[in-house]
C-alpha cells in the first residue's frame, strides 16, 4: 500500500481570507515503510508574510521572493502524490490549503475521502492527552531534537514515523488478529490486513486410558504398601468447628 505523508506551511490560518501555501513536504511510504522518496517545494505567495507566521516557520518574504508560484510547480506535485491516500496532522487544515491552491490554478481538488488525519487517530488512542506533533513524538520516543522551527519536510518525516506508531508499529502484521482496523469518526484509515495463515487441522489426540492401561494400573496399585488413600486420616481439632 502506497501512502503519502505530507505537511504544509502557510501565511496564516485561513485560505478563504487570502492566506496562501508557501511550503509543502511529502514523504512516500509503502506498507508503512519509508521508501526514501520525497517531494519538497517552496512557493512565492504573491502577498506579504505576517510576522506571526514567520515566527512559526521562519520563512520570510525575502527568502520566498525567488521561489516559483504554486501553479508553476503543480504538475510535479500532482505526479508525486498520484492517487495515494494523503496523511496529515490536523489534515483538514492542510487539505484546505492544498485544495484552495489547486482551485486557484484550475485543477481538480483532492477528494476528502483520501484524507487520513493522525490528529483524529491520536485523540481516539489517547483521549485527554496532548496531541501536538511534539507531544506525540515524545510519547512514542521519536527524536525531534532537530525541530527548532516548523518545516514542512521535517514535520512530514516526523509524522511518517508517528503514523506508523499510531497504527500499530512496524510489526503490525505479527499481531494475534488477522486484521487490524482503526476506525476514527471523520477520517479514513486503511484496513491493515496480515496475510492469511493456512494451518493443517490435526485430529485431537485420545486422552482416555485403554482397557490394557487400566488393567496394568490396577496391577501396579495392588503392589503398593499402605497407600495414603487406603488409610483413615487422623482427626484434627479445628477451633470453632469440626475436623
Amino acid at each position: 500500500m502506497r501512502e503519502i505523508v505530507f505537511d504544509t506551511e502557510t501565511t496564516g490560518l485561513s485560505p478563504s481570507n487570502g492566506d496562501r501555501l508557501v511550503e509543502i513536504g511529502c514523504i512516500e511510504i509503502v506498507n508503512r515503510v519509508e521508501t526514501g522518496r520525497s517531494y519538497h517545494a517552496y512557493f512565492h505567495p504573491d502577498r506579504d508574510m505576517p510576522m506571526e507566521a514567520e515566527r512559526v516557520h521562519g520563512l520570510s518574504i525575502t527568502f520566498l521572493s525567488d521561489k516559483p508560484r504554486f501553479h508553476e510547480s503543480v504538475e510535479s506535485l500532482l505526479e508525486f502524490i498520484g492517487d495515494s491516500p494523503l496523511i496529515a496532522h490536523n489534515a483538514a487544515f492542510d487539505f484546505g490549503f492544498l485544495n484552495a491552491e489547486l482551485e486557484r490554478c484550475g485543477r481538480p481538488i483532492v477528494a476528502m475521502d483520501r484524507m487520513i488525519d493522525t490528529l483524529a487517530i491520536a485523540r481516539t488512542r489517547h483521549p485527554g492527552a496532548k496531541h501536538s506533533l511534539d507531544a506525540l513524538c515524545t510519547r512514542y520516543g521519536i527524536d525531534r531534537s532537530h525541530r527548532v522551527k516548523h518545516g514542512a519536510l521535517l514535520d512530514a518525516q516526523l509524522l511518517a514515523q508517528l503514523y506508523v506508531e499510531l497504527t500499530g508499529g512496524r510489526q503490525i502484521g505479527l499481531g494475534l488478529a488477522e486484521s487490524a482496523v482503526i476506525v476514527v469518526p471523520g477520517t479514513i484509515v486503511a484496513n491493515v490486513t496480515a496475510a492469511p495463515v493456512s494451518r493443517a487441522i490435526r485430529p485431537p489426540r485420545p486422552h482416555a486410558p485403554s482397557a490394557d492401561e487400566l488393567e496394568r494400573h490396577q496391577a501396579f496399585v495392588a503392589t503398593l504398601v499402605n497407600p495414603v488413600w487406603a488409610t483413615s486420616a487422623p482427626a484434627v481439632d479445628v477451633p470453632g468447628g469440626q475436623a
